[in-house]
């Protein structure tokens, strides 16, 4: 398969930090891009057959790929019928987006105590930067995925990075949807510098708020676009 943006981000989160790579791990993988890139939305089957013939496999790694995906609340496995994307409520989504926008903002708040070196965030910021002015939404997707992976650890608090982790890879799914609506580009580059600002002024109250808002006004825009993955 070849690897296309967040290839290397995708493949940590799957994998918890395992090196080996299975064959289900590379079908957990692919169809979890899908996924979360909306190739597969929510409420479309899942094609089984069509995963096996294409990984020139049986239908046991095949199932095993489609569990995993299940605990991650990616995918549903009804009786007797095929596997399809799991649908979102509007209830999963406003909770996700609220715990994720107070765990943020803990990390806002330790990254301006612990004042550390910020040029890798920035070095992150460069890259969204870029892909914003390409209009570039996979790439801009990935490199902001990685810029708060790098806010968690900047943060010097491993429990808090192991919750973030936790979320799984349904927020990501929320994220790119969000990313991907008009204007939603330059509005988050803005804010992200104005972020990376207020981390170098060591003003704890202001990135707070920023933190906050930038991930709530990304749950705004999903509400407001009435996007048919979500369910009232």
């Amino acid at each position: 398969m070849t690897d296309r943006p967040g290839g290397d981000i995708l493949r940590q989160m799957l994998r918890d930090g395992r090196t080996d790579v299975s064959l289900v791990d590379r079908m957990v993988e692919d169809l979890a891009r899908q996924i979360i890139d909306g190739s597969l939305p929510p409420g479309a089957d899942v094609n089984s057959v069509e995963l096996a013939r294409r990984f020139n496999s049986s239908r046991t790694p095949v199932r095993e790929a489609l569990l995993t995906l299940q605990r991650e609340g990616l995918v549903d496995i009804p009786a007797r019928r095929r596997p399809r994307v799991a649908p979102v409520t509007l209830t999963q989504a406003r909770e996700l987006y609220e715990i994720r926008a107070s765990l943020h903002a803990l990390v806002s708040e330790l990254i301006v105590a612990q004042a550390p070196d910020l040029s890798v965030l920035r070095g992150w910021q460069a890259r969204l930067n870029d892909a914003a002015a390409a209009g570039d939404v996979d790439a801009y997707f990935w490199h902001n995925v990685t810029f708060r992976q790098a806010e968690a650890e900047a943060a010097g608090n491993r429990e808090l990075t192991r919750l973030l982790g936790s979320l799984g890879l349904r927020t990501l799914q929320l994220r790119h949807v969000s990313l991907s609506l008009p204007g939603r580009l330059d509005r988050s580059v803005e804010d992200h510098e104005r972020l990376l600002q207020a981390y170098a002024d060591r003003d704890a109250t202001l990135a707070v708020a920023l933190t906050r808002s930038i991930i709530m006004t990304g749950l705004h825009a999903i509400e407001a676009s009435g996007w048919s993955g979500l369910e009232g």
